[in-house]
């Protein structure tokens, strides 16, 4: 493997975030997103809810054998927020994840930046 130093950034407005009963879909829903871009778990994924005031919503970590996914949301606030981080030194498609995005939390509005981190922070374009 040619070592990658790619990173996906998507802030998403989204219409279906995940509630407090939902840590098992989301955690497939990573799992699913990992097999889709033919990335490894070596642990994880870590899913839990967050019932504070003013914070409530769902946090999802997994180690991946080339680095780490981070999935963020926040559902008090209308339009619900995501935020995901996928950052990998192996090559990946991230075109396959904006649409696992839309897919399962009906996105409104998904904001991107594609990084390369190899030799400082190149900004890929995405097509």
């Amino acid at each position: 493997m040619t070592l990658q130093h790619k990173h996906l950034i998507i802030r998403a407005t989204i219409k279906k975030p995940p509630s407090h009963n939902d840590v098992n879909t989301l955690t497939d829903w990573i799992r699913k997103v990992i097999r889709s871009i033919d990335m490894k778990i070596l642990g994880g994924p870590y899913t839990t809810y967050c019932d504070i005031k003013g914070n409530k919503g769902m946090t999802s970590v997994t180690i991946i054998e080339t680095s780490h996914i981070a999935l963020h949301t926040w559902d008090e606030i209308n339009p619900a927020l995501l935020q995901l981080d996928v950052y990998s030194c192996a090559d990946f498609n991230p075109e396959i994840i904006f649409k696992l995005v839309n897919e399962e939390f009906g996105a409104i509005k998904i904001e991107k930046k594609f990084i390369n981190r190899e030799n400082g922070l190149e900004e890929v374009n995405l097509t």
